[in-house]
């Protein structure tokens, strides 16, 4: 299936060429998920390098989601589908090194989060529905053992943006939870009790949700959005 398709490569940084070349193919559809790469002596011979710069690719486009190496008589490299979380490490490792404050990143939160409100209570699910009710209780229950923490929080937006089945938004939110996560840690010094009142608002939302009320969800995601923005103002200042 593959017998052609590579061509051998002689500049710098080798094995990025052979990443770039299968990315092509991939995106041309010439490899799908689940074909099989050769072996790595194959492939050696076919880009006219050595083992050790094969090796050096399959870890990249491994480490990139796109292939999966597989153990054993049958084993090998095999083309994946990336996931969305796996899609969202290079963005939230750039996004985490950039010089983000909490007020860029809920700045941020009020364009995306309210705009996807929309498809969120079009699209949600039985399940969806009941996965973030399941959230709200046990941010509730924590609350009461004085447990709770931001990244339930942070879990609860992470749900709701997959109740939109739209992989694109799922990625992108998995990729904003770090800068997201401090937000809310920095937004919680100044209202330590912040958990309360926003587990009380992730309640309503899923109400709204559930009874497919697209004006009233919004209107409590602003709200909502628009209280933490309020508190991280004031510690960037």
């Amino acid at each position: 299936m593959t017998d052609g398709l590579f061509s051998p490569v002689t500049n710098e940084r080798v094995s990025q060429h052979i990443v770039d070349q299968i990315k092509s193919l991939l995106r041309d559809g010439k490899l799908v998920p689940g074909d099989r790469l050769p072996s790595e002596r194959e492939l050696c011979e076919r880009f006219g390098v050595s083992r050790v710069t094969v090796r050096e690719a399959l870890r990249v486009l491994e480490a990139g989601g796109l292939i999966q190496i597989r153990v054993g008589a049958r084993g090998g490299a095999f083309f994946t589908s990336p996931t969305a979380a796996r899609l969202g490490e290079g963005l939230a490792d750039l996004l985490q090194l950039s010089p983000l404050t909490a007020a860029d990143v809920t700045e941020a939160r009020m364009v995306f989060e309210l705009g996807i409100i929309p498809y969120a209570v079009e699209r949600a699910t039985a399940e969806d529905i009941a996965d973030l009710q399941v959230l709200v209780k046990e941010a509730e229950q924590a609350l009461k053992n004085d447990a709770y923490t931001m990244d339930m929080s942070a879990a609860f937006h992470t749900r709701l943006a997959s109740c939109t089945h739209n992989p694109a938004i799922e990625m992108l939110v998995q990729s904003f939870h770090g800068p997201l996560l401090m937000s809310l840690n920095e937004a919680r010094v100044n209202a330590p009790l912040m958990g309360r009142k926003g587990t009380t608002e992730h309640g309503q939302l899923v109400k709204a949700i559930e009874q497919r009320d697209v004006e009233a969800a919004i209107k409590v995601m602003k709200t909502h959005l628009q209280r933490t923005a309020s508190r991280v103002e004031s510690i960037d200042e």
